[in-house]
């Protein structure tokens, strides 16, 4: 699926799954006459991970200025083959928090760069949250692709992008000449933006300036809900903030419908969820879970009018630790799209959660999962700022 809106200055389009998402890239790419920036959490090195190094590739022999900003954790396994062929072909690549020890546990080895980003000539970027990886993991018993989706943005927006970029890129490359990754945050500018809302904006997530930006503009959105909300997350464990304001919505006549993670992908996520569920479902929020493959959309719409798509979850790494990135979108004709693909979603790939499912047993796990997440998150004084 891919849909083209033009809103205010910008011309978006809705790009779902790496079917659409990769060509376009690659094309983009291809046309790329000044410069190329990419950020991604995970770059695989699969046949898709292949396609975008050699567009990247292509796009530095041509004497394009290409950089690659790689976070230490997620793409840890990308080969240093692959790295040193892009190096070699000129394209710069840099490392978010490389991580060295197997043992250095601490909240700042859990701040990542977990955002998907990248940026053409300062005129066409993406936002969303589509990894640089196959649609279809390998070895797994299903042949669908996740469910994810990314926004191509051509218009004033895109120098929005490129200028958060830009402004990463050098922090890194700082911190990387002084050994002292991590250190640096105090240093970045904190930006001052013009707070009066407009159809399209950008929404980051930061320990600096932009800590709780996307989880205010999700409560906002819920607070105003009159009709509906339809959330899709691959990783729902929200704090009581979300919580709460989801249940209220459904307690005021407001139909609140989750799209949630259906196949085990981290055990102890899944069932720490899964203790969500009771309270969500007396509250009348209807929940489903996505069954066809795995599912890695962060998106949500309200009332057919509000959407955001992004590589944030509603969970603590998101919501406290993690870089990232959302789009939200005022415009009917765009929400409409999006909606109507989550509801085919749901109604083609997911099954609805029934209280009489949870057993005693799920039941048992899921407590005992929820209470080791929390007091994970106690441990590194991550309540106190949510």
């Amino acid at each position: 699926m891919s849909r083209t809106f033009q809103i205010g200055r910008n011309k978006l389009t809705l790009l779902q799954n790496g079917t659409h998402f990769f060509p376009q890239l690659c094309a983009d790419i291809d046309a790329a006459k000044h410069h190329v920036y990419l950020e991604t959490y995970i770059f695989a090195a699969d046949e898709t991970g292949r396609l975008v190094s050699q567009a990247l590739q292509r796009a530095a022999h041509r004497h394009v200025t290409v950089r690659l900003l790689l976070d230490g954790i997620g793409s840890a396994e990308l080969p240093s083959a692959w790295v040193d062929d892009l190096r070699t072909a000129g394209v710069e690549v840099q490392w978010f928090r490389r991580e060295t020890g197997l043992f250095n546990f601490n909240r700042f080895r859990l701040r990542r760069l977990h955002r998907k980003l990248s940026v053409i000539d300062g005129e066409t970027a993406y936002v969303g949250g589509i990894n640089i990886l196959n649609d279809i993991p390998a070895g797994e018993d299903f042949d669908a692709p996740r469910l994810d989706y990314s926004v191509r943005i051509q218009g004033a927006l895109a120098q929005r992008v490129q200028e958060e970029m830009r402004t990463l890129w050098s922090v890194i490359q700082r911190a990387t000449l002084r050994k002292r990754i991590g250190r640096l945050g105090s240093r970045l500018r904190n930006l001052t933006r013009d707070k009066v809302k407009t159809s399209v904006e950008l929404m980051l997530r930061d320990n600096v300036g932009h800590r709780r930006d996307i989880e205010h503009a999700y409560l906002q959105a819920i607070a105003q809900a009159q009709h509906e909300i339809v959330l899709a997350n691959a990783y729902f464990l929200p704090g009581r903030g979300i919580r709460k304001a989801l249940q209220e919505a459904a307690q005021r006549g407001v139909r609140v419908v989750l799209l949630l993670q259906g196949r085990v992908e981290y055990r102890l996520q899944h069932y720490a969820t899964m203790f969500l569920y009771q309270r969500l479902m007396d509250s009348g929020v209807e929940i489903y879970e996505y069954r066809d493959s795995y599912l890695h959309a962060k998106v949500g719409v309200v009332d057919g009018e509000w959407a955001t798509v992004g590589s944030s979850n509603l969970d603590p790494l998101s919501l406290m630790l993690a870089r990232e990135a959302n789009l939200v979108v005022r415009d009917d004709a765009f929400a409409k799209v999006l909606h109507a693909s989550l509801m085919r979603a749901i109604h083609n790939s997911a099954v609805r959660v029934e209280h009489s499912r949870l057993k005693p047993v799920s039941a048992l796990l899921a407590r005992i999962s929820y209470g080791l997440i929390r007091w994970a998150v106690n441990l590194l004084g991550l309540s106190k700022e949510h």
